[in-house]
C-alpha cells in the first residue's frame, strides 16, 4: 500500500499541526520543506500564539535565534521593529497569546497594540516595562479582551491596574514575579481588581500588611502565589485570612533576605 506524503496533507491539517509549534521551527525549518508546508505556515492560525525568543545579545544572553534567521534568510540588516511588526503581521490581528522581547522598540509597541485586538494574554518582560513605562498604561485600552498580563519584574504597577479595571472587562490573571508590592501597589490591587481570580507575587517584596490588605480585599482569590517573598512569613493569621483562597502558596517567603 502506497504511503501519503506528508506535503499532501491537506492544509488544515498542516495547520492544526504547525500551530503548535514554535516561531523558530516555522521561520527557520517549516518554509523550506516543501511549498505547501510554506503556505500553510503563513496561516494566521499557526500565529495566534506569538512568543518572541531573546534578539539581542547582551553579556547574559546569546541570541542564537536571530543568527540563524539572518543566515538562514542571507539578510544584510535586521531591524527588531521590522522583525516585531513581520511577525505580527502574519496574524492578521488573531494573536489571543504573546510575550514581547525585551528590545521591543516603542514603535514596535504601538504596531503590537494597534494590531492585536484580540489579545487575551501578553507577556512583558522587565526591560521592556522599565523602558516603555509610560507607554504601556496608555496601550491597555487597545486590548479590550485581555484576561492575562505578566509583568517581570515591575517596579510600580499602580498605573497600570486603573486601565486594566477600566477597559478590561474579563481580566482574570495578574503575575508580578519579582515586584514591589508596597501599600500604594497593594491597595490599587484591591481598588482596581477586587474580582481577580488568580495573583502571582513569586519573589515579590512584600509586608505582611500588604498582604492582609490584598488578602481581605480580593474575596475572589482561587490562586495567590507567594512564594520566596521577602517581607512576610507565613502565620496563623495569614492562614486564616487566605481560607477563601482556594490555592495560598506561600513557601519560602521570609521576612527578610
Amino acid at each position: 500500500m502506497e504511503q501519503r506524503k506528508w506535503e499532501e496533507l491537506k492544509v488544515d491539517c498542516l495547520v492544526n499541526v504547525f500551530r503548535r509549534l514554535g516561531m523558530e521551527t516555522l521561520l527557520l525549518d517549516i518554509p523550506f520543506v516543501c511549498k505547501s508546508w510554506y503556505l500553510a505556515s503563513k496561516n494566521p492560525l499557526c500565529w495566534e500564539s506569538i512568543i518572541f525568543p531573546n534578539l539581542i545579545p547582551d553579556i547574559r544572553n546569546a541570541a542564537p535565534f536571530r543568527d540563524k534567521l539572518i543566515d538562514r534568510y542571507q539578510l544584510k540588516d535586521f531591524s527588531t521593529t521590522a522583525f516585531i511588526k513581520f511577525v505580527i503581521g502574519r496574524s492578521q490581528r488573531c494573536v489571543t497569546l504573546l510575550e514581547l522581547p525585551s528590545c521591543c522598540t516603542e514603535e514596535a509597541l504601538v504596531f503590537v497594540a494597534n494590531e492585536c485586538p484580540a489579545l487575551r494574554s501578553l507577556a512583558l518582560p522587565s526591560a521592556l516595562l522599565l523602558k516603555q513605562s509610560a507607554l504601556i498604561p496608555k496601550l491597555i485600552c487597545k486590548w479590550k479582551n485581555l484576561e492575562v498580563l505578566r509583568l517581570e519584574g515591575i517596579l510600580d504597577m499602580s498605573s497600570i491596574l486603573p486601565e486594566i479595571s477600566h477597559h478590561c472587562n474579563n481580566f482574570v490573571e495578574l503575575s508580578a514575579v519579582g515586584a514591589f508590592v508596597g501599600k500604594g501597589q497593594a491597595s490599587a490591587i484591591v481598588t482596581f481588581l477586587p474580582n481577580i481570580k488568580r495573583l502571582v507575587l513569586r519573589k515579590a517584596a512584600i509586608e505582611h500588611d500588604c498582604l492582609k490588605t490584598i488578602l481581605e480585599g480580593c474575596n475572589e482569590l482561587v490562586l495567590l502565589d507567594v512564594r520566596d517573598c521577602i517581607g512576610f512569613k507565613e502565620t496563623d493569621e495569614i492562614l486564616n485570612l487566605a481560607a477563601h483562597v482556594e490555592v495560598f502558596i506561600s513557601e519560602g517567603s521570609r521576612t527578610r533576605i
